[in-house]
């Protein structure tokens, strides 16, 4: 397993340049609001956590299709199921899972204090939506992991999975942004919201795996 999650990690890192594209992204829909509503900074520090977690969330989306995508093109994958027993193809996808957040969604959640400037968010802020997006965005990545194991075998399953796995992330945007509220508003708690998103993340860390492991099964 250590070795499956250093080769997926050194092909998410070489593929297309993976993070390289979802910071950019990141930094195009965060950078881009401001211009938008104007410059109102009150307006920006009070939504910019949630500009923060939604650009993240999207572009947490780009790379998902190639999750499995080149494992099928080289035949990998074939061998990966043939040789299922006891759940391994299970583990197996939570470890590709694990080496995806790694080299294309971690390096979003790092960026995010940086990129949270441009909104004004707060010091706290800034650490609260890290903190948040550290622990929130593997979710989306375990749930991404089955819209990408059911349009694995489609030409162009890329749309697909945006759509399969957007509506299920919402849960996890939701708390994201509700526990990041809650370190710069003292009305609101932070650390309910956050524990919430943490039992989101677990949850979907044994579902997600499940799910597209049995997708892959009945994939053509």
């Amino acid at each position: 397993m250590l070795a499956l999650f250093l080769r997926d990690l050194r092909l998410g890192i070489r593929a297309g340049g993976g993070a390289l594209t979802g910071i950019v992204f990141f930094l195009a829909v965060v950078a881009t609001i401001p211009f938008g509503i104007g410059p109102d900074l009150d307006l920006l520090a009070r939504i910019g956590p949630a500009i923060v977690w939604i650009g993240a969330l999207l572009a947490s989306l780009l790379g998902l299709d190639r999750l499995f995508q080149a494992d099928r093109e080289d035949g990998s994958l074939d061998l990966l199921v043939l040789a299922d027993e006891r759940h391994m193809l299970a583990l197996t996808v939570l470890v590709k899972c694990l080496a995806h957040w790694t080299a294309s969604v971690l390096p979003l959640a790092v960026a995010s204090p940086l990129l949270g400037l441009f909104m004004n968010v707060e010091p706290a802020g800034l650490a609260a939506a890290l903190a948040t997006l550290l622990v929130g965005t593997p979710a989306i990545t375990f749930i991404g992991a089955a819209g990408a194991a059911v349009a694995v075998a489609l030409p162009r399953g890329g749309l697909m999975i945006s759509v399969l796995v957007l509506p299920l992330a919402i849960p996890a945007l939701i708390f994201g942004v509700s526990a990041t509220y809650g370190a710069i508003a003292d009305p609101a708690p932070f650390l309910p919201p956050f524990l919430i998103l943490c039992a989101i993340t677990l949850f979907s860390a044994v579902v997600g795996p499940l799910a597209a492991a049995a997708a892959l099964r009945h994939a053509d």
